[in-house]
């Protein structure tokens, strides 16, 4: 869902909106606003990047099947010269695959390490996956 349009993507808040109404047993005339943060969900765009970041902390390290670890590489930054010497150096971060055309972007492959190269490293170094998702959840910045 990563690499979706915006005009399929902005279809779900529909029934996610749907979904609230019937679990907060609220009619077609009352307001939806403030249901979602009763709820505490996540806008939908958010949702799928917070879905395929625990998904990459998961194959990272190794508490998922063998075939979804083995496929992403990890790279670490490391400079020789002082001068050249960048932000990133010494911090660990996926390779991105480059891609012919913007379909292919929307895969885990590709979208995946993009996703992950985004979040903070004291995120990315947390201890479990509860601690990953409360990091997660508690961070001020989107993607």
């Amino acid at each position: 869902m990563v690499g979706l349009p915006w005009s399929t993507i902005a279809l779900l808040p529909r029934v996610q909106n749907a979904a609230a109404r019937l679990v907060m047993g609220l009619s077609a005339c009352d307001h939806i606003g403030p249901a979602p943060q009763e709820l505490h969900r996540l806008p939908v765009v958010h949702c799928i990047k917070f879905k395929v970041a625990l998904l990459m902390y998961v194959a990272e390290n190794r508490l998922c099947p063998l075939y979804i670890s083995e496929v992403l590489s990890l790279t670490l930054d490391s400079s020789t010269s002082v001068h050249w010497q960048l932000r990133s150096s010494g911090s660990s971060s996926c390779t991105v695959l480059r891609t012919r055309n913007k379909f292919s972007n929307g895969t885990f492959l590709v979208a995946g390490p993009a996703i992950r190269n985004t979040i903070p490293e004291p995120i990315r170094a947390a201890d479990n996956i509860p601690c990953f998702k409360c990091d997660m959840s508690t961070q001020d910045t989107h993607f």
